[in-house]
C-alpha cells in the first residue's frame, strides 16, 4: 500500500510540475532562441526515429525519368526554395527565420550532417514521407493534403539531383513554359 501511495504522490508532483511549467510562461518558445543541447538532441532523435519508422515500408519508384525533374523542379521552386534554398544561395529570409533551420537541400548530405536528402532509397523514402506528411512545429507543411503521390515523387527525384545542379541548370529546370 505504501508503494501505491508513493507512486500516486510522485504522479501528482509530476502533474503539478508540468502544470507549473506550462502556465508560468518560463519556457522560451521564441524561434530566435535555440533549445538547450539536451532538448535539441531529444527532439532531433525523436523526429528522426519517428520518420525512419514511418517511412520504412514505402516502395520507391524509378526516379530517373527526366520528366520527373521538370515537374519536381517547378514545384520545388514555388513550394520549397524559399526555405531549402536554390543552387548558389546560402540563406534566405525564410531559412534564417526558422528554428530548427531547414536543411539546405542544394548541398550534398555529406556537407549537411543530419539530413539525408541525397542518393539512396532510405533518403528517398524519408524525403517522400516528410514532403507528404510534414513535420509538426517545424514550418514544414504536409504537401500530401494538396498533392498526389506522383507529384511528391517528382519532388523527391528533383531533390535527389538538386545538389548537382548549377544555378543556370536550376533556372532552366524550374522555368515555366
Amino acid at each position: 500500500m505504501k508503494i501505491i501511495k508513493l507512486l500516486l504522490l510522485l504522479f501528482a508532483l509530476a502533474i503539478g510540475s508540468a502544470a507549473t511549467v506550462m502556465y508560468s510562461g518560463i519556457v522560451d518558445v521564441a524561434a530566435d532562441e535555440p533549445h538547450s543541447d539536451f532538448v535539441y538532441w531529444l527532439l532531433t532523435e525523436t523526429r528522426e526515429n519517428s520518420i525512419r519508422k514511418a517511412a520504412e515500408n514505402i516502395i520507391v519508384p524509378d526516379l530517373s525519368a527526366p520528366e520527373l525533374l521538370l515537374t519536381g523542379g517547378t514545384d520545388y521552386e514555388y513550394m520549397c526554395s524559399s526555405c531549402h534554398l536554390k543552387p548558389g544561395q546560402s540563406e534566405s529570409d525564410m531559412s534564417l527565420g526558422l528554428y530548427p533551420a531547414p536543411p539546405n537541400l542544394t548541398v550534398s548530405s555529406e556537407e549537411h550532417i543530419g539530413h539525408e536528402h541525397g542518393d539512396g532509397n532510405d533518403a528517398a523514402r524519408r524525403n517522400f514521407w516528410i514532403i507528404k506528411h510534414g513535420i509538426k512545429a517545424s514550418g514544414m507543411p504536409a504537401w500530401g493534403k494538396t498533392h498526389d503521390d506522383q507529384r511528391i515523387w517528382a519532388m523527391v527525384a528533383f531533390i535527389k539531383q538538386l545538389h548537382t545542379l548549377t544555378p543556370e541548370q536550376y533556372q532552366i529546370l524550374t522555368a515555366i513554359d
